[in-house]
């Protein structure tokens, strides 16, 4: 799975400018005729810090697994937008980014570990984006039951006590309907997903084999969060 996919030694100041170029150039046009530099610059050095981050993760978390395809099924997210429902019809995604989840399940719909390069900076998180709705459900009866309720609240101070880490996923503005507003973690009913993210990495850092250790620091730093939403809601 790793045959021809170089030791990770940073990710290139060329796939940067790569990428602030594709902001500027968002066309299929563009892209073809720069599609050698893609695969040289951005998706290879991708790979290599998916082989690296991955095999340092499995020291972790046994059942995180890593898949270096570059099809869409495997860590590696498709550059490619969907825009079927989208206003912006800009083809192409003008970050680079991956998803670590357990072994047999999906990106995107698993609680994970996950980063994204951008023009700018490095964002780091952990957890889920959004619940499903048979998790949702799940997720609510879970925050309102006294025990697993408490080991949320005891993740998020174990995250919050790590370091300067944000928890996410509230898209509520009130408690659902239907739901006691006087709860004591009423608020955690506002959310459809629960994810932490870790302060941002400079793209100097980016630039450095120290990435990916950096990178599995604040993944094992967020776990708690990871590890509750796997046992209680998802049943990982």
């Amino acid at each position: 799975m790793t045959a021809n996919i170089p030791a990770f030694t940073g990710f290139p100041a060329s796939g940067i400018e790569f990428l602030r170029e594709l902001s500027e150039n968002n066309n299929k046009l563009w892209f073809d005729a720069n599609k050698a530099r893609f695969i040289n610059d951005v998706q290879t050095p991708a790979l290599s810090l998916i082989v690296s981050i991955g095999e340092k993760l499995q020291a972790h978390f046994p059942t995180i697994h890593y898949d270096t395809r570059t099809n869409g099924g495997g860590s590696l997210m498709r550059q490619y937008r969907d825009v079927r429902f989208s206003a912006d019809k800009s083809p192409y995604k003008t970050n680079v980014a991956m998803m670590f989840v357990p072994s047999g399940r999906k990106k995107m719909e698993s609680a994970g570990f996950g980063l994204q390069i951008t023009p700018d900076q490095v964002d780091v998180m952990a957890g889920q984006f959004s619940f499903s709705k048979e998790e949702l459900a799940t997720y609510r009866e879970a925050v309102l039951t006294d025990k697993l309720g408490k080991a949320l609240e005891t993740a998020v101070a174990q995250v919050q006590q790590a370091g300067a880490y944000t928890i996410e996923g509230a898209t509520y503005k009130r408690i659902p309907s239907g739901y006691d507003v006087n709860h004591p973690r009423a608020e955690w009913l506002k959310f459809t997903g629960l994810h932490v993210f870790a302060p941002t990495l400079s793209l100097e850092v980016a630039q450095t084999p120290a990435l990916a250790d950096i990178i599995v620091t604040h993944f094992v730093s967020m776990a708690p969060v990871y590890h509750w939403i796997n046992e209680y809601v998802s049943g990982v």
